[in-house]
């Protein structure tokens, strides 16, 4: 699988332009799109640091993280939530999409990157990070003042986000979100070929026609739809995350999209599973 990693492998990672080779110098960014936020300045950018050796497979349950309320941040000053996991497992996703890599190698790398000499991360950054922070419409303002605060506002919003997402993995999330986002990669990767063929009948012709410019929404689909499947994740919680993704780091129509894409999969997928659920009754009766 490893360099031929594409969303709906109608295409390899040359075809977008760039991989993320370079990017994983300490002095390149790489930016995701995001709905239009209060001011056009703003954006998402991830740091992909450097990568090297490797991560234990985890024994954590999918249940044990997400039925239990969790505190954003832990007592380490970690975060702590089910949304962190996701949030990670979808960055490492985008990532392995764009260079052709495997989505678990590329995990295990960061996790164990070499911090560069002098980095400091300041955890209380943590504290203002808001994993709920939605991609909307332009906001009209009446004066150049309420303009230039709600310019203010977004860029420490967007600092924010670049320094905790750039940050080493091991120093922003808890034990347990770096296991559940192993996870939830393992499972995409477990359901990978198989879902691409879901994907691409479920999915809008201007994202198939194009697929190297929605390399995000289809990462959250293969997410999501590999949550429902191998972890077995109740749909509803499922996608009401994933929508959430969406609203978050894709603009336009993605979150509606990706609501309807998720709901003919899961009502696919039971309309295919109850008969044989019916057939393994019979012969176990019989």
């Amino acid at each position: 699988m490893e360099g031929t990693f594409s969303p709906l492998c109608l295409h390899s990672h040359r075809s977008i332009g760039f991989t993320l080779v370079d990017s994983l110098r300490p002095t390149n960014l790489v930016s995701l799109r995001t709905g239009n936020k209060r001011s056009s300045s703003s954006s998402l950018r991830l740091f992909l640091s450097p990568t090297r050796s490797a991560l234990r497979t985890p024994t954590i349950s999918a249940e044990e993280v997400k039925d239990v309320p969790m505190p954003k941040i832990d007592k380490s000053g970690r975060l702590s939530s089910p949304r962190a996991a996701r949030e990670l497992a979808l960055v490492i996703l985008y990532a392995a999409c764009l260079e052709g890599s495997d989505p678990i190698r590329l995990f295990e790398k960061r996790i164990n990157a070499r911090r560069e000499p002098g980095y400091e991360f300041d955890k209380s950054s943590l504290l203002e990070y808001n994993h709920m922070s939605f991609g909307g419409p332009p906001v009209k303002t009446e004066t150049k003042e309420e303009e230039d605060e709600l310019v203010r506002h977004d860029e420490k919003e967007s600092k924010i986000e670049a320094e905790v997402l750039s940050a080493p993995p091991k120093l922003v999330y808890s034990k347990l979100v770096l296991r559940f986002a192993k996870k939830l990669l393992a499972a995409v990767v477990d359901k990978w070929d198989s879902h691409v063929v879901i994907i691409e009948k479920i999915s809008p012709p201007d994202w198939k026609s194009a697929p190297a410019g929605r390399i995000l929404e289809f990462s959250i689909l293969h997410l999501a739809m590999s949550e429902v499947a191998v972890l077995e994740t109740r749909h509803p919680i499922v996608i009401n995350e994933a929508v959430d993704l969406a609203k978050r780091f894709c603009d336009g129509s993605a979150p509606r999209i990706i609501n309807g894409c998720l709901r003919t999969f899961v009502k696919d997928r039971a309309t295919t599973s109850t008969p044989q659920a019916l057939e393994l009754k019979q012969e176990v009766s019989v």
